[in-house]
């Protein structure tokens, strides 16, 4: 399938995703990696993690970049040679990718209920127990886990909790959007977020602020 949905929110800022339908030898098809991307994506056992792997590579792709233009640091993070920054998103069917001027966070999660037994570990679940059913709190916690992946990606500063020192407002799901903060080594940082779902998936993503 092609590009499945681009967002742009400013003139330098693009958020795209990718629904991955391609068999991983039809996603392979013209695109060149880097002799390191390649023995990564050789080494991958998962079929579907090698798929969304190479869908990145097409959503780079639509923005006229190549594997060769993307890298990453000694932490993981990555990063685009010509000084753009970039966050990438993965999970199962879907991949995203968001492209701006400014420090950038976006991630991808599928709603599963299977978050209410880990809830606890990132958030104080008894916040949204007032949610009239199991589905509006499945989805309300797959955006606020999706906010602080998101946040942390930008962030990149390790030790970094999830639990203890990322915040995320409430908020109501027709707003889309939503704010949160990091405090963290004695400082406070705020972040807005907007986020989306679709096809039983939530994607979240977040810009640095002009100070």
């Amino acid at each position: 399938m092609p590009l499945y949905k681009r967002i742009t929110i400013n003139h330098a800022t693009k958020v795209l995703i990718w629904k991955i339908e391609e068999p991983f030898e039809e996603l392979s098809k013209g695109m060149e990696l880097t002799p390191l991307c390649r023995e990564r994506v050789d080494g991958m056992k998962s079929d579907i993690h090698r798929r969304g792997f190479m869908s990145v590579r097409h959503l780079l792709a639509q923005e006229g970049y190549q594997d060769s233009d993307l890298y990453y640091d000694e932490a993981g993070k990555p990063h685009l040679k010509d000084g753009r920054f970039i966050s990438i998103t993965h999970s199962f069917s879907f991949s995203g990718i968001i492209l701006s001027d400014r420090e950038v966070g976006i991630d991808i999660e599928k709603q599963r209920e299977k978050i209410l037994l880990i809830a606890h570990k990132f958030t104080p679940i008894e916040e949204y127990r007032t949610l009239a059913n199991n589905d509006a709190l499945v989805r309300k916690l797959t955006i606020v886990w999706g906010a602080k992946e998101a946040v942390y990606k930008l962030y990149a500063q390790p030790k970094v909790s999830f639990l203890q020192h990322i915040n995320i407002t409430d908020f109501d799901f027709e707003d889309q959007k939503t704010t949160g903060k990091i405090t963290f080594n004695g400082e406070t940082n705020w972040f807005e977020f907007e986020f989306l779902e679709f096809e039983g998936f939530t994607c979240v993503y977040t810009l640095r602020q002009i100070s």
